[in-house]
């Protein structure tokens, strides 16, 4: 059979032996209808909450929270209808950056639309480091509150965010918006430590220590909260969305989220295909997440193929400066015991990922650089796929995630999901 497979400007075309084929994973498709319609449904029928006419009707100090560019939230079409409400309101928008890099000014414009863009002055990107921050205190795991201090300039809060899996908070979304979105480094840095916990883990909510302080760490925001939560189809369509209560909203895309991401698969693979696409395939940091969701569905001393372009490279260095340090993989982990850095988690999720597995992968990221990190380059899919036939045999088995950095390929073993 034919398969093609875009990454970057590179359309390339496959031919695959359907022996030798389990599963080519996509999200699932769901036809939703109009998603301006969509929108403007949820915000009429808020989930345990007031309207949101009534939430905005004292015309008050209101701050916009968004994502920023690492993230596909249909944000302009959801800020489009959002401001047919606040027209009383005095509006600030800031862009949950967490501890990623600011967005350039066209990554704005996509973000925005160009409606509210052109009210430059009226958006803050959040900076992790240099904002000042208003301290909330810490939560039960000790991990300090630090909001930026924007939230006591305002009145109220609306955030709009949307719902993927996420390799260890369980899913993006939701409290996400506050931490790491606009939380200070420190707290960034302590809350992200809490990865290397082993039930930190895709798909898992209840237990997840990373999760959980995430979610006592909002709960410590003394403003109203208006959320909006979407949840979008393989075309990257709103195909489900939720308005109201923070909580709430959260766990309703959730459990959406869920049912289009989390696609059942046949068996495990020998030779796993994971296709990374925009905007996760910025640069290897993002790109990780596209390893971490097909991980489940590839069977022990298997081969990853992890497709995506990286044009920014291996992105924030620290996970990277940790691995190329090390002579083995399991070294990592010694270095991780002596001190934690934000972004350790990342080198330690590869590492124990090239500890059980092969990691190859077709980018633009030069091959010199990943060598130093136990990763092989390859210059094209067909000739990766090629050389991985030639070490597991002209039986072996594949799988293709086409949609990584958000699927979920979950093997079912006696008609039960087995998940992470």
């Amino acid at each position: 059979m034919n398969l093609e497979i875009t990454y970057g400007n590179v359309l390339e075309k496959l031919e695959i032996n359907r022996s030798n084929l389990i599963d080519i994973i996509t999200p699932k498709e769901k036809n939703a209808g109009d998603e301006i319609d969509l929108i403007r449904e949820a915000l009429r029928n808020p989930l345990q909450s007031q309207s949101l006419k009534d939430f905005l009707k004292d015309g008050t100090k209101l701050l916009v929270i968004v994502n920023d560019a690492t993230r596909a939230t249909p944000t302009a079409k959801v800020l489009k209808v959002l401001s047919e409400y606040w027209q009383k309101c005095e509006v600030k928008f800031i862009v949950a950056t967490g501890a990623h890099v600011a967005p350039e000014e066209d990554e704005l414009k996509k973000i925005f639309g160009s409606s509210i863009i052109s009210n430059r002055k009226s958006i803050h990107v959040h900076d992790a480091v240099r904002d000042p921050m208003k301290d909330l205190g810490i939560t039960s795991r000790g991990v300090p509150v630090k909001f930026n201090r924007i939230i006591s300039e305002v009145d109220k809060i609306i955030n709009v965010n949307s719902v993927e899996p996420h390799y260890f908070a369980g899913f993006t979304g939701g409290r996400k918006s506050f931490q790491p979105g606009i939380a200070s480094y420190e707290s960034i840095e302590k809350n992200h430590a809490l990865a290397l916990d082993p039930d930190a883990q895709i798909l898992r909510l209840k237990g997840n220590p990373v999760h959980e302080d995430m979610m006592e760490a909002a709960e410590k925001i003394d403003k109203e909260i208006f959320s909006v939560m979407t949840v979008t189809d393989c075309n990257n369509r709103i195909c489900d969305i939720a308005a109201g209560n923070w909580q709430t909203t959260f766990e309703y895309a959730a459990r959406k989220a869920e049912e289009i991401y989390s696609r059942p698969c046949k068996k495990k693979a020998d030779i796993m295909v994971s296709v990374v696409k925009p905007p996760l395939n910025l640069d290897l940091y993002q790109a990780q997440k596209g390893v971490e969701n097909s991980r489940a569905a590839l069977k022990d001393n298997g081969i990853l193929i992890l497709v995506s372009e990286c044009r920014g490279g291996i992105g924030k260095d620290e996970f990277y400066k940790l691995l190329s340090s090390c002579k083995n993989p399991k070294d990592v982990f010694e270095k991780i015991r002596q001190g934690y850095k934000l972004g350790y988690h990342k080198a330690a999720k590869l590492a124990d990922f090239s500890t059980n597995f092969s990691l190859w992968m077709v980018t633009e990221i030069e091959r010199e650089i990943l060598a130093k990190i136990f990763i092989r380059k390859f210059d094209t899919v067909a000739l990766a796929l090629k050389k991985a036939m030639e070490l597991k045999g002209s039986s072996a088995e594949i799988i293709f995630n086409l949609d990584s950095g958000t699927t979920v390929p979950v093997v079912r073993q006696n008609n039960r999901k087995q998940k992470l």
